[in-house]
């Protein structure tokens, strides 16, 4: 991997006065003036591509088959046989691209990085080294202190190698070479992030762009989509970074931010006590919540990176680079931005509609049979969202159809049904019978409102005529007791008076 910042060789000085504390994750509780450092932190995110074949062969490319049955004489690096690049990973490449603002490079050229790994048959990857297809990029990230610039160096095309599963025999290794091959990008910051807070909102970022683009699905529990993190520290004020470590092995987005806070407190706790930071991999294990040394750090001139012989560089038109990104959907920013302007959402409801690239494609299916899109988006992001959270799904596989939703909202718009009838009564049983309308399951519980004015206007006499002292209080100014009688209309209505209409009925007795 390419690094994401230079070394510094310079030491920190040690034994600094101690202003702000924090307590150590290890060695007796030390208390450690967090406020003298500057933490420095670069990411490494690897997206594995969903392309239907791999980076340089046919084989298929697909997650969860049997072990070592999508792989080739040519994933394999078998001698006399030659490799052919994907077209639909360069186009996946250049939207990410795209995206990140980066600039498209036209021409451009592979090599091999070699090395040597048990589950890397060929004893070298295919990767771009000189000639990254995207660079000199950034992403806009929220942060505690409103939006930042981060940096992207570079967006390059590999091939991923296979897996080695450590857990499947007590005795051995095992070896599963399906995912050899496989189309990666390697998207590379700029030493900009300042906090695993920073890092936790661009990886989400990151995360929430590859889903929109279609291009990687963003499962870090499956190891879709993976982190490394480059963390140092220095001195307040030095221009100069710190020697830093380089941290694998985290498999959410949660365990990326742990990792760094982790790795920020035991550096700055070895420069106090003197102690010399090494460069090295660090593995970060989740069960204790801390880091250990892997092995050495590589440098560059370890891979003896060298043209890859059997790739002719790849020159890509100007017309194909911009056709791509003519077709390239609304990002989450963008759509935002087009929910406030158009559709009047507030800026709080449009970020979470626009959150999720399934939400925001099922918020538009549903908003064209309904009659409220603020009917709509308060069901997507109440009841909608709470069912999907208490069941553990996405949005993806909610079970009812838009058009099914969008007739439940228009229910309660048109009075029908109170809100808290249909989203506690009505609801339930339409996600028990998704074929069934939402006014027949009303109609079927007794659940349609009454809106009968007579019926509801002898209601609304018999529950005054049944608190006249209360009535007294009420023309007194305690208006507030409109509610009891409300809830009196109510319960002799057996819950199905239209409340909306039994407040206009109560207004115009109490108040003549």
């Amino acid at each position: 991997m390419p690094d994401a910042y230079p070394r510094d060789p310079g030491a920190f000085p040690s034994k600094l006065a101690h202003i702000t504390f924090l307590c150590s994750p290890n060695s007796d509780r030390l208390m450690l003036p967090t406020e003298n450092y500057e933490v420095i932190i670069g990411l490494e995110v690897h997206a594995q591509l969903l392309t239907e074949s791999k980076m340089y062969s046919n084989d298929r490319n697909e997650y969860g088959a049997p072990p070592n049955t999508q792989v080739s004489v040519i994933t394999l690096g078998m001698p006399g046989t030659l490799p052919r690049l994907n077209k639909k990973a360069i186009e996946f490449a250049v939207k990410m691209g795209h995206a990140c603002h980066c600039t498209i490079r036209r021409e451009n050229a592979f090599a091999r990085k070699n090395y040597f790994y048990p589950d890397l048959p060929k004893g070298y990857q295919i990767t771009q080294h000189t000639t990254p297809i995207c660079h000199d990029g950034y992403l806009q990230i929220k942060t505690a202190e409103g939006e930042k610039r981060i940096g992207i160096t570079r967006i390059h095309l590999e091939e991923d190698a296979g897996k080695s599963l450590h857990d499947q025999d007590p005795y051995y290794t095992l070896i599963d070479l399906n995912r050899a091959g496989t189309p990666l990008i390697e998207i590379v910051s700029e030493p900009d992030l300042r906090s695993a807070d920073e890092a936790y909102s661009y990886l989400t970022e990151i995360r929430k762009i590859v889903r929109f683009l279609g291009i990687c699905d963003g499962n870090m529990e499956e190891g879709s989509l993976r982190c490394d993190a480059n963390v140092s520290v220095r001195l307040k004020g030095s221009t100069t970074f710190g020697t830093k470590v380089e941290v694998k092995n985290m498999n959410s987005i949660r365990n990326v931010k742990r990792a760094i806070e982790y790795e920020v407190t035991r550096q700055i706790e070895a420069v106090e006590k003197g102690e010399k930071i090494e460069q090295d991999t660090r593995n970060f294990d989740a069960m204790s919540g801390t880091t250990s040394s892997m092995r050495s750090k590589e440098l560059a001139n370890d891979y003896r990176y060298f043209p890859e012989p059997d790739l002719p560089p790849v020159i890509l038109s100007d017309a194909f680079v911009e056709d791509i990104k003519m077709h390239m959907p609304l990002l989450p920013e963008a759509l935002k931005q087009k929910l406030m302007a158009e559709e009047g959402l507030t800026e709080y409801d449009a970020a979470l509609i626009s959150d999720d690239k399934e939400t925001a494609r099922f918020f538009e299916q549903v908003k064209t049979h309904a009659t409220s899109t603020k009917s709509v988006v308060n069901w997507i992001i109440g009841p909608v969202r709470n069912y999907l959270h208490e069941n553990g799904i996405d949005q993806k596989d909610f079970p009812l159809p838009p058009a099914r939703l969008a007739a439940l909202t228009n229910l309660v718009e048109e009075d029908k049904v109170s809100f808290s009838v249909a989203s506690q009564m009505i609801f339930p049983e339409l996600l028990l019978h998704p074929e069934e309308e939402p006014a027949a399951i009303a109609a079927r519980l007794n659940l349609l409102q009454e809106n009968n004015l007579g019926l509801l206007e002898g209601y609304v006499k018999e529950s005054l005529a049944k608190y006249p002292e209360k009535v007294l209080e009420y023309k007194n100014g305690k208006t507030g007791l409109i509610g009891l009688f409300a809830g009196e209309v109510k319960k002799l209505s057996g819950g199905r008076a239209d409340m909306k209409l039994t407040n206009e009925l109560l207004r115009k007795h109490l108040d003549a």
